[in-house]
């Protein structure tokens, strides 16, 4: 049966595009890490591991700055995550992020 869940987990990569994917809060993709729990520890824990991330990969996060670790993330669960598990894009601060346009900056149109 585990490897229903995987073959299943495998035709999401191919069937969805991954700049169309909806983007997790983990460092390691949702899918990845149920697919890799899974096939290292079998079915149920896999789908354990599914159900945590669909429960906790959403809206309702904070992230924190801790003065001793760093940056943490309260998750909707109320589990906290360090940042070496929080995806990197929600590490770096407003003003570093590249791919933002100024706010003063339209965009042009083509």
């Amino acid at each position: 049966m585990k490897h229903l869940l995987m073959l299943f987990i495998r035709f999401y990569w191919l069937a969805i595009p991954k700049d169309q994917r909806r983007k997790c809060l983990f460092r390691t993709s949702c899918s990845r890490h149920v697919y890799s729990v899974t096939q290292e520890r079998g079915l149920w824990q896999g789908l354990t591991a599914f159900r945590y991330r669909f429960l906790n990969c959403r809206g309702g996060y904070q992230i924190i700055d801790c003065a001793i670790n760093g940056k943490a993330m309260i998750l909707p669960g109320g589990d906290v995550i360090g940042a070496g598990d929080i995806a990197e894009r929600f590490l770096i601060s407003w003003p570093d992020r590249k791919s933002l346009p100024d706010s003063d900056e339209v965009p042009a149109m083509h």
